[in-house]
């Protein structure tokens, strides 16, 4: 329907890690992700902020990013997401700033109001402050980040006095700001008041949007509208759960296991989310690949997939992989080759013309062929014509 000429491919690295490994291995892990995402050409990184519950281990995405950035060429890197209401506006933007100097440009921030209330409950936070919050720290952000005369904010949470920023952003006018968007419209309603991309990090599971992403994505425009915004569909990113493998039968039997106790230990039995299966954990993969919410297969499947995503979302201009580790650690890196070998070209603009080139020859081989043999021969009569001259 509406995809770019070029979309953007990328992964959403919460992390999630199993409990009982060493967690030390798997932050190295997840820097060997982003090396191998960077050479397969992947365009994006964004790495979540978590301080709870087990599974998800990088407390501060900004510090992951400073060592991935020295450790790839191209590949941009985001907060997925920077929590506000657990920081000072002006210390997010000017760690944020910092990035964008050190990476010459390569960062993006991700803003969210903090996905696990365990995180608020610890830190005394009200979850019921979150949202608000979260849009009065942005409005701050923004205004740091574009003005520059001192600004004075007064806070019940937060307090501003004559403070600008130490150092001026190195992208101008900044680096690129979006919103998450799950399972309430808060998301797409701060996108749109504040003119944001939006990263749809729950395009499935739960809320009453889920299903229907053109009225979820209607909120964003009408929003906008109403602050004197547009929205953009290309910076619309929508994170999906992907395992390939040569074969839908391979690939199933490499997740199998995994993504049953991704699903049912940590969502269901840590988190509390309503089961999304009622029967055994090894099976839940079957139900979840049915009904869209996973793609368990091979590269074909993924590129039906985002053209049934295309379709019901009425465009979007990214999709971002949630990084899981459902199979063995080259099984992984096999899945996101396969993305980038077979997938990314059919949506980035990069076959069309090899097959344009390709269809030419094999219209054309017949009189070409022709061409060539009279060359040959006449190569064969110059030859004898110079022996007898000699």
């Amino acid at each position: 329907m509406a995809l770019p000429e070029r979309m953007k491919f990328g992964i959403f690295m919460a992390p999630f890690h199993w409990l009982g490994e060493n967690p030390t291995l798997a932050i190295e892990r997840d820097l060997e992700t982003v090396e191998w995402l960077d050479y397969l050409g992947f365009d994006e990184a964004w790495i979540g902020e978590h301080h709870s519950a087990g599974w998800e281990n990088i407390a501060s995405p900004e510090i992951f990013i400073a060592a991935a950035a020295e450790r790839t060429k191209h590949i941009r890197l985001g907060t997925g997401v920077t929590s506000l209401p657990y920081h000072h506006p002006m210390m997010v933007a000017n760690r944020m700033v910092q990035l964008d100097h050190m990476t010459r440009g390569r960062v993006n921030l991700g803003v969210g109001p903090g996905a696990l209330v365990s995180d608020a409950y610890m830190l005394g936070i009200d979850p019921t402050t979150q949202r608000q919050r979260m849009d009065e720290s942005l409005g701050v952000i923004k205004r740091l980040l574009t003005e520059t005369e001192p600004i004075t904010h007064e806070s019940d949470w937060f307090t501003l006095r004559d403070a600008r920023l130490h150092l001026r952003p190195y992208t101008k006018p900044h680096f690129p700001i979006s919103a998450a968007a799950a399972q309430s419209p808060s998301g797409m309603v701060l996108a749109g008041k504040h003119g944001l991309g939006v990263l749809s990090v729950s395009v499935v599971r739960g809320g009453a949007y889920a299903r229907n992403m053109k009225d979820f994505w209607k909120i964003a425009e009408d929003t906008a509208e109403e602050y004197g915004n547009v929205m953009d569909r290309n910076e619309w990113r929508l994170v999906v759960h992907v395992h390939l493998a040569e074969s839908k039968k391979e690939a199933m039997a490499q997740a199998r296991e995994r993504a049953g106790a991704y699903q049912r230990e940590y969502f269901e039995n840590t988190l509390g989310f309503q089961a999304s299966f009622d029967g055994p954990q090894n099976q839940i993969i079957e139900s979840m690949v049915e009904n869209g919410a996973w793609c368990v297969g091979t590269p074909d499947d993924l590129v039906e997939q985002i053209h049934r995503l295309d379709e019901s979302s009425g465009g979007f201009g990214g999709l971002m992989i949630q990084a899981t580790e459902w199979g063995t650690r080259e099984q992984v890196k096999h899945s996101y080759e396969l993305i980038a070998r077979y997938v990314m070209p059919q949506f980035q603009g990069s076959l069309v013309s090899l097959r344009n080139s390709q269809k030419q020859s094999a219209d054309l081989k017949d009189e070409l062929n022709v061409l060539k043999t009279r060359s040959l021969e006449q190569a064969a009569k110059d030859y004898e014509a110079q022996r007898v001259s000699d």
